[in-house]
């Protein structure tokens, strides 16, 4: 992975599109290039190629609308002499800040370190303290345990209608937006798996509510994938000594009734199924501390019922 400092985008993209932005706005504004020149910290020269539209840039902050704001918004000031350098430092080092924070730099270091995609990243804004940590790692165990299940072999059998989703929490969850999952959820596509975005908190609603659920009785339990009901899957589990839970699809308040249902258990199973109803696909929820374990406990389980 290549390692690119944000700060490196800032010197090396916006920096130089925004002085060539100031040149020509101060020059607009009756400034001559040695004045210019002496207000960016350029040479003369400099400013003559952004006066004339040969410095190049990049787009992205040229029609970014705060970054045109702040640009004119600088330039009024200098040109007025109601503004020095330090006004002007100011201006720009809060426009940085914004464009960090899921704006154009944030989106230009995505583009020079892919990794970075999918996983939220805010490290920029927010530093890294446990919460960002905590969220960084939930993404990253998702990203991992969609990609585990479109390498199963014959996983396209048993993934449901209405889809498969990945589903993990962060430590303490409170709703669903606290739970990582798969936008538009995982569909098989003839016999190959589709991922169709990398994850987001906030996802899913129906994986959530099942892992709300198990992580509300056993806190140990942060990962969950659903898939089809297949007896071919509920044997497997037993050959593995689980023994899946079974509970009824069509409760209105479906976190209530199957966190009543792991209770009556005494904990939560690593497999929970029910059977459908009216309406209502038959579906089956496969847990474990993390989505990574639910996904390997899902490659098992269909391993041994394609055999």
């Amino acid at each position: 992975m290549s390692l690119v400092l944000p700060s490196e985008l800032v010197v090396d993209r916006f920096l130089p599109t925004v002085r060539a932005m100031l040149a020509t706005r101060l020059a607009d504004r009756g400034m001559t290039q040695q004045e210019i020149a002496a207000n960016l910290g350029v040479t003369q020269a400099a400013v003559s190629k952004y006066v004339g539209g040969e410095s190049g840039g990049d787009d992205r902050f040229r029609e970014h609308p705060e970054t045109v704001a702040t640009v004119d918004r600088i330039a009024d000031g200098l040109s007025s002499g109601e503004m020095d350098g330090y006004d002007a430092l100011a201006e720009l080092l809060a426009l940085v800040r914004t464009l960090e924070d899921r704006g154009p730099i944030c989106e230009l270091h995505e583009e020079e370190m892919p990794a970075l995609r999918g996983l939220g990243c805010d490290l920029c804004v927010r530093g890294l303290d446990a919460d960002v940590r905590a969220e960084r790692d939930v993404l990253a165990d998702v990203r991992t345990a969609a990609r585990t299940l479109a390498a199963i072999p014959e996983m396209a059998d048993y993934v449901p209608n209405v889809g498969t989703n990945v589903g993990m929490c962060l430590p303490e969850p409170r709703d669903e937006t606290d739970v990582a999952a798969i936008p538009g959820r995982i569909y098989s596509m003839g016999r190959r798996i589709e991922i169709p975005a990398n994850p987001e908190f906030g996802a899913s609603k129906h994986v959530a509510t099942a892992l709300l659920a198990a992580n509300a009785v056993d806190s140990d339990v942060r990962g969950a994938i659903n898939v089809a009901t297949d007896e071919g899957l509920l044997e497997a589990a037993g050959e593995l000594g689980l023994e899946p839970l079974e509970f009824d699809a069509d409760y209105e308040d479906r976190g209530a009734h199957l966190r009543s249902r792991f209770e009556g258990r005494g904990g939560v199973p690593l497999v929970a199924y029910h059977e459908g109803a009216f309406g209502i696909e038959p579906t089956t929820f496969v847990f474990g501390s993390t989505t990574g374990d639910a996904a390997q406990l899902v490659d098992e389980l269909v391993a041994i019922a394609s055999s």
